[in-house]
């Protein structure tokens, strides 16, 4: 055989892609007398042309069922097959159960269908919800199916669509006379259906394999031919010859299956089916075991944690005991300490106590005694208040012969003026009789006017020197009497004194400072024996005033008539003025003023 002879019997090839659900194939398949297209690769989709009755008795390969599941799910999407929003969301769950497994919230977070196309756009443009929505909603169904594997969740898909109406029903436009379209023929594993061109859930007319006699067409026109004779013929046109072909293969092939299955299975199919069961039953028995080692499992794995978890608990438990027995230790040391210091503290308290009750009872002696002297002390007040009452009558009584002597003392300086001024005048009368007489002789003028100047000198001299007697003797009794009064003054200012150390240490100090302070003539609140004083200083000038030299006068008579209107001075001293007490004595205006006065050594003057 010749190189030319080989070339020519070597068969051409051509490059086929098959395009599955889940795959895409690439082949080199050999030139036969069909026409194919010119594409290179040649593109062919393996897809299920017949869709069966029941899919859990007819799909027996698990591949078959898992390429049929991804067409129907593909044509739900795509809304070939209608399908209520309801059943759409249960639809994606099981879905979901098929991809991913069972349910994990640890491992399945918010956002792990944000990429999966589980809803047909129509639900979604239907529902104003949020993808995170939809995904939660997917995602409670879900949940629920835990424990389904993945091959029995799609086979529970395709149960729930093999029941939609629109399931497996291949559509083709017809019309009953050559020029309208206006309706639908719709083929099935079931039969054959006419709908309207608006409705391809509810058909206007149908025809089931059983009732069907015979299928037929010519050119365009296509018969129906029911098994009942007495039945009308159905007939209708298609757009094309092409459509008439594809519309009778697919009736053929529907009807050959429908009978089929009514008919005894063979045994390749018998085989077929029990090698599915005991696959089935092999599956099932796997998965239960698998449930039970997932199960035994987590259960270890709860039985674990459970076991972590008391341990962790029992550290805890143990730590914090530990932690108490410490602060009990603690707790115990300080209770001791703390029942330490209040032994001591108890003890503290009673002496304190005892010092306490010994304070108390001295307290109530220093008060008797304080009683007693309050009431000595006010007794020597009331003797006080009587010598303060007899100061002042004397007081008013000294200033009474003060006004007598000055108006003596202004008549005493009269009558020297006048005695001088008739010297004077003497004088002058003899100086003119000198001169007038000058045969007189001046010894004799001399001795007369000497004669009458010692007459009139002697009896000057005797009334001075009385008058000085006098007033020195009331002098005399009034330093006397002044002398008496600040000896009582100074024993009363000397009890008093011992009586301001006792109230001191009874709390009396107060009431004395009282008593004292009311001496003072800048407040309101004087005693009683102070209120017949009145205020000023009149009586403090009287006692530091001079008394004033009672002139000899000629005319005025020997002795003093009226002896209460001489005035005694009162000498001054450099004691340190301490209260000034004044009263009103009597009705007139005069006022006048003791001066209370104490001298460094605390001896109190009046």
């Amino acid at each position: 055989m010749s190189i030319r002879g080989l070339k020519k019997k070597q068969p051409k090839t051509f490059k086929v892609k098959v395009i599955t659900m889940d795959a895409e194939m690439e082949f080199s398949c050999e030139v036969l007398d069909q026409e194919i297209p010119k594409e290179d690769p040649v593109s062919f989709r393996f897809l299920a042309k017949f869709y069966p009755e029941k899919v859990e008795e007819e799909l027996l390969q698990e591949i078959t069922q898992h390429l049929f599941f991804l067409q129907v799910k593909k044509q739900i999407l795509d809304e070939e097959i209608y399908c209520s929003p309801e059943a759409t969301v249960l639809l994606a769950s099981y879905a979901v159960q098929a991809k991913y497994g069972d349910y994990d919230p640890n491992f399945h977070e918010p956002g792990f269908l944000a990429q999966e196309e589980l809803l047909p756009k129509r639900v979604l443009r239907q529902y104003q919800m949020t993808a995170d929505m939809w995904e939660e909603k997917i995602s409670a169904w879900y949940a629920e199916h835990r424990g389904i594997a993945r091959d029995e969740a799609k086979m529970n898909y395709l149960k729930i669509a093999q029941d939609l109406e629109m399931y497996g029903v291949n559509y083709f436009p017809i019309a009953q006379n050559k020029s309208d379209t206006d309706l639908l023929l719709g083929v099935d594993a079931k039969g054959i259906h006419v709908y309207s061109i608006n409705n391809r859930f509810s058909p206007n007319k149908s025809f089931e394999w059983s009732g069907i006699r015979n299928i037929s067409y010519s050119e365009k026109e296509l018969t129906i031919k029911p098994l009942d004779k007495k039945a009308e013929v159905f007939k209708f046109f298609s757009s094309q010859l092409k459509v008439n072909k594809l519309i009778l293969q697919l009736c053929i092939g529907n009807h050959d299956l429908f009978m089929r299955r009514r008919k005894v299975d063979s045994i390749e199919i018998q085989q077929m089916k029990a090698q599915a069961r005991e696959e089935k039953a092999r599956k099932k028995m796997e998965t239960q075991r698998l449930a039970r080692e997932k199960q035994l499992r987590e259960e270890a794995e709860h039985a674990k944690e459970e076991l972590e978890r008391r341990l962790f608990q029992m550290e805890d438990e143990a730590r914090q005991a530990n932690e108490a027995l410490l602060r009990s230790q603690e707790t115990a040391e300080l209770l001791a300490e703390k029942a330490q210091i209040a032994e001591e503290e108890a003890k503290l308290l009673a002496q304190n106590a005892a010092e306490a009750e010994q304070e108390r009872q001295r307290l109530e002696i220093t008060a008797l005694k304080t009683k007693e002297e309050k009431r000595l002390m006010e007794q020597k007040m009331r003797e006080t208040e009587l010598i303060a009452v007899k100061l002042v009558k004397e007081s008013d009584r000294r200033a009474k012969e003060a006004e007598h002597l000055k108006q003596d003392l202004h008549e005493a300086r009269e009558a020297e003026r006048k005695a001088k001024q008739k010297l004077l005048d003497v004088t002058k009368l003899n100086f003119l009789h000198v001169a007038r007489y000058p045969h007189h002789s001046p010894a004799d003028t001399r001795d007369v006017i000497c004669d009458k100047g010692s007459v009139k000198m002697d009896l000057k001299d005797v009334d001075l020197k009385r008058l000085s007697f006098e007033i020195e003797r009331e002098r005399l009794d009034y330093l006397e009497k002044s002398k008496k009064f600040e000896d009582r003054l100074k024993e009363l200012k000397s009890e008093i004194h011992a009586l301001k150390l006792g109230e001191k240490q009874t709390g009396l100090y107060s009431h004395w400072n009282e008593v004292l302070g009311s001496l003072d003539c800048s407040t309101g609140n004087v005693p009683s024996w102070m209120k017949t004083f009145g205020a000023g200083d009149l009586f403090d000038t009287n006692l530091r005033k001079p008394f004033p030299a009672y002139p000899l006068n000629a005319t005025s008579s020997w002795p003093c008539t009226n002896k209460s209107q001489h005035t005694v001075p009162v000498e001054k001293s450099t004691f340190q003025t301490n209260t000034l007490v004044a009263s009103n004595v009597g009705t007139g205006t005069r006022k006048q003023i003791i001066k209370v006065q104490q001298h460094d050594s605390d001896v109190i003057y009046i």
